[in-house]
């Protein structure tokens, strides 16, 4: 946005950040182990196994699609309005600046900036060299949006890969759901390493949480 230094705008996360990781992952988990729990063991046989493994990919396959193109329009929007917060306090008067910078922070933030720091702010802002006439995206916005698409389809993969190891049904289910609650695990301890409290804790509470949303969304017939 700026020649030289980065504004605000520029100065962004990594590709994806963990939480944004975890999410996509846990999305397409919840996808595929929906579809692999529908599939009866007392009747299902390895044919409606495959079926039900080629829904779950096909469906992570179009989420992932779907919520790559999501993320590009959350990062043009987002975009878009700070460009339109930037122009109006460019465009008010210094109290009337001041206050759209106000109310554009969160409660948090608010409380931990005085009057002198946001009246900085709106200096930094009236002196930007250069505003862009409108929102674009970026390189690493379109690798972000591939990363959503991989992470949601990747997920089906080790769900699935115990019934094509494996000729029983009844086992490859076992060991699948084994590997599910591992993933939801080891995301849930991302989580809250990521958040810096009880991170082991946080760990069997999602997956204690996954296996609850799922037995439901299979319940329901979902």
């Amino acid at each position: 946005m700026i020649e030289g230094k980065p504004s605000s705008e520029e100065v962004r996360e990594p590709v994806l950040d963990v939480v944004d990781r975890v999410s996509e992952m846990l999305f397409g988990l919840f996808m595929a182990l929906t579809f692999v729990g529908v599939v009866s063991i007392a009747e299902g046989g390895r044919d409606e196994v495959r079926l039900a493994l080629a829904a779950a990919f096909g469906c992570n396959l179009a989420w992932g699609l779907a919520d790559a193109v999501m993320y590009l329009i959350r990062t043009v929007t987002a975009r878009g309005k700070s460009l339109t917060l930037v122009r109006s306090v460019r465009a008010a008067s210094p109290e009337a600046g001041r206050q759209l910078i106000e109310r554009s922070l969160s409660r948090f933030a608010a409380g931990l900036v005085s009057d002198a720091e946001i009246e900085a702010m709106r200096g930094r802002i009236v002196a930007l060299a250069f505003v862009p006439a409108r929102p674009t995206l970026k390189r690493d916005d379109l690798l972000a949006a591939l990363a959503v698409f991989l992470i949601v389809v990747a997920s089906t993969l080790p769900v699935a890969l115990p019934f094509l190891v494996f000729e029983d049904v009844r086992t490859a289910l076992a060991v699948s759901r084994g590997i599910a609650l591992a993933m939801l695990f080891f995301g849930g301890l991302a989580l809250g390493r990521y958040a810096g409290y009880g991170s082991w804790r946080v760990g069997f509470m999602l997956a204690g949480l996954g296996t609850v949303l799922v037995t439901a969304i299979v319940a329901l017939g979902g």
